[in-house]
């Protein structure tokens, strides 16, 4: 069996791999942290026991959590290329713009022929990422899925900071705006702070993965106003533990 951990800012996913077959898994970040692991040295030890795992394989990761400590007994390779891994073995597609909104950053990749060309990312600022979609969602008093439904009739946001937003927010309620239109101006922001790196590494297909993808209006805005196909996969949450299990079996070589 092959472990592929995706250590996420919010979120812990695990994707494991036997005959052919994927099982998914997720944990909240720090509970994962506090239940299921212990720090010996250098690396973490993962009670693969508690997981519920009767036992261990190879064990590939990646993600936030890589950058500050390392798997006993794994191995860990760059967020981008697990990334890219992922988004080839669940679409099949080799020549793609690859967007990657997480808990607290994103992602862009331009891949030609299966080889990463260039990249860019932004994870000093949340205001592109799914911590700001959960703060706005808040703050209309709605779900992410209910915010996910709204792409007409935007409201122009100005303010792109994930803190400062909400205090816009509460202004334009006051002003009698729709939550509706609210909400579409919410998720236009988001495609405010990625269409840059979009367009410098645009391809006529953009796989999105990361947990924002389920947010279909945002999939929607992408396709109007960049005019390319957007494609979401089956698992866009998964996407970089699916990743490191396909590069821990080979299974694009």
């Amino acid at each position: 069996m092959i472990f592929g951990f995706d250590l996420g800012s919010r979120y812990v996913k695990l994707a494991t791999l036997a005959e052919d077959s994927f099982n998914f898994y997720r944990y909240e970040t720090i509970e994962f942290y506090k239940e299921f692991g212990r720090k010996e040295q250098d690396s973490l030890v993962i009670d693969f026991a508690r997981l519920g795992f009767g036992e261990t394989g190879k064990i590939i990761s990646t993600g936030y959590g890589r950058n500050t400590v390392q798997i006993q007994g794994g191995q860990d390779i760059p967020e981008i290329k697990a990334h890219v891994y992922g988004a080839r073995w669940q679409t099949g597609l080799e020549d793609f713009t690859l967007l990657d909104l997480g808990g607290q950053d994103s992602k862009v990749v331009l891949v030609r022929k299966g080889r990463l060309l260039d990249f860019q990312t932004n994870d000093k600022c949340a205001a592109s990422s799914g911590r700001y979609l959960e703060n706005m969602a808040a703050v209309l008093g709605i779900t992410l899925e209910e915010l996910s439904k709204y792409h007409e009739d935007p409201i122009d946001l100005s303010s792109t900071c994930a803190i400062f937003g909400e205090s816009e927010i509460i202004g334009k309620i006051i002003e009698g705006h729709s939550i509706a239109s609210l909400a579409a101006g919410v998720n236009y922001t988001i495609f405010k702070r990625i269409k840059p790196m979009l367009s410098q590494l645009l391809c006529d297909k953009i796989i999105f993965t990361g947990g924002v993808a389920h947010n279909g209006a945002l999939k929607n805005i992408v396709e109007k106003e960049m005019q390319v196909e957007v494609i979401v996969p089956q698992y866009p949450q998964y996407n970089g533990a699916i990743g490191c299990c396909v590069y821990g079996g080979s299974l694009l070589e």
